[in-house]
């Protein structure tokens, strides 16, 4: 399992990556590709993941509270009601939003 404070992953290539209940608090992970990754349970509270690629993601029972998504892409993602969302202001920008999604957060 990996354990993280304020560690930078920005740019990093962590396509299709099984980081299921990693601590990332507080990451860097600013334009990291992470497409089909599996995020389930990880804890990426207050991660910074501007202009991160969470295409195809899995973030079941994630907690992404106070990260921020801005112009992130977040085409396909999977997640479910236990998966705990940053407020909206920290979706600026964000491309390929999922409308359940929007739905979910009024965006």
């Amino acid at each position: 399992m990996l354990h993280s404070l304020e560690v930078s992953l920005a740019g990093a290539n962590l396509s299709r990556a099984n980081l299921s209940g990693a601590i990332l608090f507080v990451a860097s992970l600013s334009g990291a590709d992470l497409s089909r990754a599996v995020l389930s349970e990880a804890v990426l509270s207050e991660a910074d993941l501007i202009k991160a690629d969470l295409s195809g993601a899995i973030l079941i029972k994630a907690n992404l509270s106070g990260a921020e998504l801005s112009r992130a892409d977040l085409e396909d993602i999977k997640w479910d009601e236990k998966t705990q969302w940053p407020d909206r202001s920290r979706f600026q920008e964000a491309t390929n939003i999922p409308e359940a999604l929007k739905q979910q957060k009024g965006l």
